[in-house]
């Protein structure tokens, strides 16, 4: 039973993985960016689209297309709604709370809307589902069988799983290790200082919104074409973007932190799955647990005043190169 829950904890990580370390690599930028849940959303429904007007398409539909379609459109999608965000907010210097907000409702309408009625406007009937598609997603490496419960724990995941890990470690290792790293946190934490230095503010501040937004974006695509299977329902993505947001603040701003963090909250969200009747009956109360956890990490953090574990100084205020 452990083993099993170990495991499912892992798949409900995936997607909190992604939408943290997407949201960490914003915020480094001085943006906080209120509109993952809603970029999280956009990129599973645009994969799910992908997929499904490719398998619609063609008689025989090519496996690595499967898999390359779906990746392009989730990124085109999730890519597109973080660049609204950056334009509104880095070039307009439109609040970015409000702004952030207004995305995630976007978002969340857009995906439900298409996402129910796709079928409909491709003549179809039934509901949105690509299962040849998702079967790509979701193939284990092949020796995961033979290995028992290190392979089912191990290596019984879909490649996005790998690669959310491998992204998270590579940002920390950008942030800390590089030039290009150094500079994006210098952006966070002054901008002022950085724009005097010959840094190039809003560059920075673009690239991280969007390629934060698309990381993220990776995070609805794995939760609709690996955790559920290639079917879409409208309002399941549930909280969890607002989840990945939490664990930024539970990571303190460290990507590679944020994997322990996802594995975490992924346990908390299906614990109440495995307590009995007690979880069945105050089951909203145990999906409080990763809010509670955050609190707690951020009372102790702000207690402690360490540096490193505080957000960027500059987090989600606008720069007037004119203030300079």
């Amino acid at each position: 039973m452990i083993v099993t829950f170990l495991s499912r904890a892992v798949g409900q990580a995936i997607p909190l993985l992604f939408g943290s370390t997407g949201e960490i690599i914003t915020e480094k930028s001085g943006n906080l960016n209120l509109g993952i849940p809603g970029i999280m959303y956009m990129g599973g429904c645009a994969g799910i689209m992908g997929a499904y007007i490719y398998e619609h398409s063609v008689a025989v539909p090519s496996p690595a297309l499967c898999v390359l379609i779906p990746l392009l459109a989730s990124i085109i999608g999730s890519g597109f709604l973080a660049l609204i965000y950056s334009f509104l907010t880095i070039t307009l210097r439109a609040n970015q709370n409000v702004t952030g907000l207004a995305i995630t409702t976007f978002g969340i309408g857009f995906s439900d809307f298409f996402g129910g009625s796709l079928v409909g406007m491709m003549d179809g009937d039934g509901q949105l589902s690509v299962m040849r598609s998702s079967g790509y997603f979701k193939k284990t490496l092949p020796f995961a069988d033979k290995l028992g419960e290190v392979g089912e724990l191990f290596f019984s995941y879909g490649f996005l799983a790998y690669v959310a890990i491998i992204i998270a470690i590579a940002s920390a290792w950008f942030l800390r290790r590089t030039r290009a790293g150094l500079q994006l946190r210098a952006v966070g934490e002054n901008p002022a200082t950085a724009d005097a230095a010959g840094i190039n503010v809003a560059k920075y501040k673009y690239l991280a919104t969007c390629i934060g937004g698309i990381i993220a974006g990776l995070g609805g695509l794995y939760f609709i074409m690996d955790y559920t299977g290639g079917s879409w329902t409208s309002g399941g993505f549930g909280d969890r973007g607002w989840l990945a947001i939490a664990i930024v603040i539970f990571a303190t701003w460290k990507p590679n932190v944020g994997i322990l963090g996802s594995l975490v909250f992924g346990g908390l969200y299906i614990a109440y799955y495995y307590t009995g009747d007690l979880g069945r009956r105050v089951g909203e109360l145990f999906k409080m647990l990763p809010y509670i956890v955050t609190i707690i990490v951020l009372v102790i953090t702000s207690m402690r005043s360490k540096k490193e574990n505080q957000p960027p100084e500059h987090l989600g205020l606008p720069y007037f190169r004119e203030e300079r």
